[in-house]
């Protein structure tokens, strides 16, 4: 018994004492660049986008060809089948922007005024917008603080009957527990739409996200790790569902019936991507699986150095999760652990040691726009003051909340150059953790 106990205390030491003999040949000595001492990095991160010869002869075939628009041009087409094949989809649809995927999903999944739709509160804005724009009524699923995604274990309790979608999102390139939102989807017969705008090549025991649901959606927005300043696609398996997107996202004009004496299939709207953006998309899919690769092998060396840091919570990916994309580097900040300096004054911090950091998105649940939406006349005519009431009352997502305040973001960028730029900012954390308590006073 003595010998365990003497064994458990050994292991549980180790990550402090591996933190301290990092510490030492880090120079923790020197003082923080935040209190006059030298900066641990000097030079920039690599640059985003990347580019080269092969964007530029992309945009001048589009050019010198005249056809600029998908209607006559064949550039669209050919990264539509492109991404497809990458992916494992059946079938691809480009769109203006990873938004406008969204949206036409709701579209044609049938998401009404009155209906529900289930998603996270730790996500960007565009995800919320959509639904509001359908005048459905937003249902927040709290956060897992641990992996940044959805709380599946909190997601069948948010369905009702007047759920018409459940949309999760692969936050930072990371994957939500695919395996349980698409049991409950199924079991509940609620579309799943898979908001993958940040999951450029993320899988699930092997496959890429975005064939799981009934749409995945993705956009080539210009931090996005697949990248034409604007533009989206949607993935689907069913043939039917993609000739009604294409149709929506064509003024209603569907493929069956294109350029048929102005006779439209439904209503819609112009989602189109243009030629210029597919030839740069099927420029920058050149580059992707190699991207990809070093993104993921720097955060693995990264998440190892952090992991000796104590204070220091990188997020963590479920076991089916078998390729982050990471879009981001996410972890959890504790500022009890750096003698009690603020998150705020720990990024402040970080920027003077020359390393990049965000704090990461506020609670969306609980923004004055969403209050404003619910009072806006439509939506209290259309849900009721006692309906809203109750809204409000399910919308409390409490660790969503705590991770907003604890959550510190590195982008996809810094995780593109050489393993030494990892120890940099390991180095750099660390610096800050040895002086956290007279950076928490100054």
């Amino acid at each position: 018994m003595k010998n365990d106990l003497s064994r458990r205390r050994l292991l549980a030491a180790a990550p402090a004492a591996g933190f301290a003999a990092r510490a030492t040949a880090a120079n923790s000595s020197d003082k923080p660049a935040l209190m006059g001492g030298p900066k641990t990095r000097t030079s920039p991160f690599p640059s985003w986008p990347e580019f080269d010869d092969r964007e530029r002869r992309g945009l001048l075939d589009v050019l010198e060809s005249g056809k600029w628009n998908r209607g006559t041009g064949q550039f669209v087409r050919k990264f539509e089948e492109a991404y497809a094949r990458l992916t494992g989809a059946r079938e691809a649809l480009a769109t203006s922007n990873g938004t406008a995927a969204l949206y036409i999903s709701l579209n044609v999944l049938g998401v009404e005024p009155g209906d529900e739709v289930a998603l996270p509160p730790y996500t960007f804005i565009a995800t919320v917008n959509v639904v509001l724009r359908q005048h459905a009524l937003p249902v927040f699923v709290d956060t897992d603080p641990e992996t940044f995604q959805m709380d599946h274990r909190k997601l069948e309790a948010a369905i009702t009957p007047d759920t018409r979608a459940i949309m999760p999102v692969h936050l930072g390139g990371n994957v939500c527990d695919l395996d349980a939102i698409t049991a409950i989807a199924k079991r509940k017969g609620v579309p799943l739409i898979e908001d993958a705008c940040q999951a450029h090549l993320a899988e699930w025991k092997g496959r890429k996200v975005g064939v799981y649901g009934d749409a995945g959606c993705f956009s080539f927005q210009a931090s996005k790790n697949l990248n034409s300043g604007e533009g989206g696609a949607i993935l689907f398996n069913d043939p039917d569902l993609r000739e009604r997107a294409y149709a929506f996202h064509n003024s209603g004009s569907g493929l069956k019936n294109i350029g048929a004496n102005f006779t439209y299939a439904s209503s819609g709207s112009n989602l189109r991507l243009t030629e210029f953006q597919a030839a740069i998309l099927l420029a920058q899919m050149s580059r992707l699986e190699k991207q990809t690769l070093t993104r993921a092998e720097n955060a693995k060396y990264l998440t190892s150095l952090l992991n000796e840091v104590p204070g220091v919570r990188p997020a963590r990916m479920f076991e089916g999760c078998t390729n982050n994309a990471y879009h981001l580097y996410m972890f959890r900040y504790e500022p009890e652990a750096f003698g009690g300096l603020p998150r705020d004054r720990f990024l402040k911090a970080l920027a003077a040691e020359g390393i990049p950091a965000s704090g990461g998105y506020s609670p969306l649940n609980t923004q004055q726009f969403l209050k404003s939406a619910m009072a806006s006349r439509g939506y209290q005519r259309l849900f009721g003051a006692s309906r809203l009431k109750q809204w409000e009352e399910r919308n409390q997502c409490p660790a969503n909340a705590r991770l907003c305040s604890e959550a510190v973001w590195f982008t996809q960028n810094m995780l593109l150059g050489p393993r030494s730029d990892m120890e940099q900012i390991a180095d750099a954390i660390r610096k800050i953790k040895t002086n956290g308590g007279g950076l928490a006073r100054a």
